[in-house]
C-alpha cells in the first residue's frame, strides 16, 4: 500500500503536496508501483487492503502443506463505493535449491460451495506458470469475483491456491518460494479493491431572498454611482497602505499536532494554505477577482448596509491521498479533494 501511496504522490507532482519518502530496506522489498497501478488508480478515489483472516498453522493442518487457503472480509466498504477493480497479491521470493530453469504452475481458486462432506467446489480464475528464479508480487485480478462477493455474502467462500511442480504433482506453495501468512509483515498476501463513489451526492439549492421589498429602500438616501467611484478611489488610497490585498498565504497542517498521528500513516502533514485579505476597490488583476465581485463592490458602496465587500476566498483547490487505518486495522488509500489551495481571489 506504501507502494501505491508513493505512485500517487509521484503521479501528482503538484505543489502544495506533501510527499513521503518510504525507508530503504536491506531485504528485497516489494516493487514500486506499475503502469498498471497507474492506471487503476486514476480510477479510484480510494484504495482499501485487507489482510487474509485465515490462521496460517490452521490453513496448513487443514490442507496438509499443499494448497493454501484466504478468506477476507468485505463488509466494511464504506456505503456507495463502487468497486472498479480488485487484486490479490501473493509474494514469490527467489529459490536458491531449485534449478533455474524449474518451473511451477500456480491455479487460484474461487470457492464456490462448501458441502458438509466431500470436496468443495471451486472455479478457477487463474493459471500462470512461474520461474524458480522469479522474484516479486504476483498479481490475480478479483474484480468479477468481488462485486460477486458484494453483492451475495454469502458467497465470500475466500479462494484456494494449489502449486504444481513440472511433472503435474502438488507441491507445497512454499517450495515454490511463496510467502504465506507467517512470512515477514511487508511480503504476506493480501488483497486490495480500488472504490470510486457510486452516489450522486445532491446539494439543496437554498433561495436567497432579501428581507427588506423591492422598494423598501426608496425613503433613505442612496449614493450615484459617480459618488460611490469617488468614495471607493479615496477609500482605497486609505487602505492600500493599511491592509494588504486579498492573497494565498503559509499554512502547514501537522497531523500529529491534530492527535492523528497514531492512525495515519502517510504523509504527516501537508501544506494547505489559506487565503486572506482586502477585497476594496479597485479589485487588480493579481485578485482574481470575478465580474460579480468588481460589480458587487461598486453596490457596496452605493448601499453598504445592503451588500457586502466581496470575500477572499479560494479560487482553485487540489487534492492529496492519505493512507491511514481504519477501525479494523485495514490499510486505506484514499484521495481527498480540495485540500490544498493553489490561488485566491476575490468573490
Amino acid at each position: 500500500m506504501m507502494d501505491l501511496y508513493n505512485t500517487i504522490s509521484l503521479d501528482a507532482q503538484l505543489p502544495g503536496y506533501s510527499y513521503y519518502k518510504a525507508p530503504e530496506y536491506t531485504t528485497q522489498a516489494p516493487p514500486r508501483g506499475t503502469t498498471q497501478d497507474s492506471r487503476l488508480l486514476d480510477d479510484a478515489d480510494m484504495v482499501m487492503s485487507f489482510a487474509n483472516l485465515v490462521d496460517a498453522d490452521q490453513d496448513g493442518h487443514r490442507h496438509g502443506n499443499h494448497r493454501r487457503e484466504y478468506r477476507f472480509d468485505l463488509s466494511r466498504i464504506p456505503e456507495g463505493e463502487a468497486v472498479t477493480a480488485a487484486e490479490f497479491r501473493i509474494y514469490k521470493e527467489y529459490i536458491r535449491e531449485r534449478q533455474e530453469n524449474d518451473t511451477f504452475s500456480v491455479s487460484v481458486f474461487q470457492v464456490l460451495a462448501e458441502p458438509p462432506y466431500g470436496e468443495r467446489e471451486l472455479f478457477l480464475l487463474d493459471q500462470r506458470v512461474l520461474w524458480a528464479p522469479e522474484e516479486g508480487w504476483l498479481v490475480f485480478d478479483l474484480t468479477t469475483t468481488s462485486n460477486h462477493w458484494l453483492m451475495r455474502p454469502e458467497y465470500n467462500l475466500g479462494l484456494h491456491l494449489v502449486v504444481e511442480d513440472s511433472s503435474g504433482q502438488r507441491v507445497s506453495p512454499g517450495l515454490a518460494g511463496l510467502v504465506g501468512g507467517g512470512g515477514p509483515q511487508e511480503k504476506r498476501p493480501f488483497m486490495v479493491g480500488y472504490f470510486k463513489a457510486s452516489e450522486v451526492r445532491m446539494r439543496s439549492v437554498r433561495s436567497a431572498h432579501g428581507g427588506r421589498g423591492r422598494h423598501g429602500g426608496r425613503g433613505r438616501t442612496q449614493k450615484t454611482p459617480q459618488d460611490a467611484l469617488r468614495a471607493a478611489e479615496a477609500a482605497a488610497g486609505n487602505l492600500s497602505n493599511k491592509k494588504q490585498g486579498c492573497k494565498k498565504h503559509e499554512l502547514y497542517v501537522s497531523f500529529r499536532d491534530l492527535g492523528w498521528q497514531d492512525w495515519i500513516i502517510a504523509p504527516e502533514g501537508y501544506a494547505a494554505y489559506y487565503c486572506e485579505g482586502e477585497c476594496a476597490f479597485p479589485l487588480n488583476s493579481y485578485m482574481n477577482a470575478t465580474n460579480h465581485a468588481i460589480v458587487q463592490t461598486l453596490v457596496h458602496f452605493i448601499n453598504p448596509e445592503t451588500v457586502p465587500k466581496p470575500c477572499c476566498a479560494p479560487t482553485q483547490l487540489h487534492g492529496i491521498s492519505v493512507l491511514y487505518f481504519d477501525d479494523s486495522s485495514n490499510v486505506i488509500l484514499k484521495k481527498y479533494r480540495n485540500m490544498v489551495v493553489r490561488a485566491c481571489g476575490c468573490h
